[in-house]
C-alpha cells in the first residue's frame, strides 16, 4: 500500500465552496480501482491549507489508473481551480507504524 500526500493551498475565501465540491469529488476517487481510503484535513493555523491523504493499493493505481482516467477529468474540473499554487503530490511507503 502507498500513501498519496498533497498539501492543498486553497484560494482565500473559497474554503467553504472547496469543501462542498470536495464532498462531491470524493465519490469519484473512492470508485477507482486500487483505492483504499482518503482523508482531508484542514490546517488549524492556516485555514486555507488542507492536507489530502489517499491510500492506494499500488502506485500504478494512482498514476496509471486514476490520473489517466476520464473520472480524473471530472475530479480536475471540480477542484483544480481552487489551488494557488498548484499542489505538489508525493507518494510514500510506510516504514514504521503504530497505533495507540
Amino acid at each position: 500500500m502507498i500513501s498519496e500526500v498533497a498539501v492543498l493551498n486553497v484560494i482565500s475565501g473559497c474554503e467553504e465552496r472547496f469543501q462542498r465540491d470536495f464532498e462531491k469529488a470524493q465519490n469519484i476517487i473512492s470508485s477507482m480501482k486500487g483505492y483504499r481510503s482518503h482523508e482531508l484535513q484542514r490546517c488549524i493555523e492556516s485555514p486555507s491549507r488542507y492536507l489530502l491523504l489517499v491510500q492506494w493499493e499500488k502506485l500504478e493505481d494512482h498514476i496509471d489508473g486514476f490520473r489517466s482516467s476520464s473520472q480524473y477529468q471530472d475530479w480536475k474540473s471540480l477542484l483544480h481551480h481552487y489551488y494557488d499554487p498548484f499542489p505538489e503530490v508525493e507518494h510514500y511507503k510506510t516504514v514504521f507504524s503504530s497505533s495507540g
